[in-house]
């Protein structure tokens, strides 16, 4: 049952948004710098993102040495070295958009932890700079074994670190938080707590049915043209779809006293990730250990992966200290046979931008623009 004055002021809309995390606000935004007149509204089924949007760790990254390898293997020179250039542009217009003060952003570098497993990567670093030189414009990855005793990780599972002068950290909380901000003042709508059941396409308009709770009926929202940024939850409305969820585990512990390293890490091709953040340590990964019990939308913490990542803690990243893990949560991310995002025009008013394969951060931004250039008729 809705009032007049809601019948009049909020169903009926240019463009309707559905997903409020990274990829649906950055399309948001994109519209309305592109189209200001536009009405943009954007569904979001929680309270907060319902992905990874406001749980991811925080990195501003486009991949370790041993990712990047794992790539080349599987994709190609010119695939991986596309697949760098659309996260780091994505980056890049994130911190231009929203600003790196009110995001957090702090530019401490990029490591990854080389183990006897990844040895191999180092002869293989000149290949992989001399990839991405065209867009960077110099080297990317530096072996810095001094660096292992510096950081204070254990010499019995660590041989060396490799650098990479590119990557840094974000706040996480301070970029959601100023990625609506920025939406809501060009005039975008954000309804969360707004569960779309189904979409209804007809001639001249999409019908989005959006569960309304308080009174047990069903809100019907007209729109010109729909964007799907579901993600990981996308086979609800494209069944037919390549994306599966992917839980990311992440823990935070107690404050160390003189914590010895900052910046962000990674090891074993991206799997497991950790940084600093006011003398505490984030880490997160792991559901490569238990890839069927991850492949999961239930927000549960997997007890065994736990487990782990405080063991890594203990003997190879914190050796000597005691751990205490103070917070834990995870996030839902999309992933599919190929680390490509899926961004297609689904029928002629339905769009879809998802499966960001874990690195929302970095693409989100990028994905949201290419939407809007697919949906906006052109000037004449």
């Amino acid at each position: 049952m809705l009032s007049f004055w809601e019948k009049q002021s909020f169903v009926e809309y240019d463009y309707v948004i559905i997903g409020g995390g990274i990829t649906g606000l950055s399309t948001a935004i994109s519209i309305k710098e592109n189209a200001p007149k536009a009405r943009v509204v954007v569904l979001e089924r929680g309270i907060f993102p319902s992905g990874a949007s406001t749980k991811n760790a925080g990195f501003a990254c486009f991949g370790s040495i041993t990712e990047l390898l794992n790539d080349l293997n599987t994709l190609g020179p010119e695939e991986t070295k596309e697949l760098v250039t659309e996260r780091w542009e994505g980056l890049k217009k994130l911190r231009n958009r929203l600003g790196e003060k009110e995001i957090g952003y702090k530019a401490q570098n990029g490591y990854e932890l080389i183990r006897e497993a990844e040895e191999y990567a180092l002869g293989k670093i000149d290949e992989v700079n001399d990839l991405l030189m065209p867009l960077f414009y110099q080297e990317v990855f530096t072996d810095k074994p001094k660096l292992r005793k510096n950081f204070g990780f254990s010499k019995d599972h660590v041989l060396t670190v490799v650098e990479n002068s590119f990557e840094g950290q974000i706040d996480t909380g301070k970029m959601m938080r100023r990625l609506i901000g920025y939406a809501c003042e060009l005039g975008v709508l954000l309804l969360t707590g707004a569960e779309v059941q189904s979409l209804e396409e007809h001639a001249g308009h999409v019908e989005v049915i959006v569960k309304n709770t308080p009174t047990k009926d069903d809100v019907r929202i007209k729109a010109d043209k729909v964007a799907l940024c579901t993600n990981a939850f996308s086979k609800k409305f494209l069944p037919d779809i390549e994306v599966a969820p992917g839980r990311g585990l992440v823990l935070v512990t107690k404050p160390f006293k003189n914590l010895k390293f900052k910046g962000v890490f990674h090891y074993d091709e991206g799997y497991y990730y950790f940084r600093d953040y006011k003398d505490r340590v984030i880490f997160g990964g792991g559901r490569n250990l238990d890839p069927d019990t991850e492949a999961s939308t239930e927000f549960e913490v997997n007890q065994r992966i736990f487990d782990l990542l405080k063991r890594q803690l203990e003997v190879m990243i914190m050796p000597g200290h005691e751990i205490h893990i103070e917070h834990s949560w995870v996030g839902i991310m999309g992933f599919g046979s190929t680390k490509k995002p899926v961004i297609q025009k689904v029928s002629d008013r339905i769009f879809a931008g998802i499966r960001l394969g874990g690195m929302g951060v970095a693409i989100g931004s990028r994905i949201g623009e290419r939407l809007m250039k697919m949906m906006i008729k052109p000037k004449v």
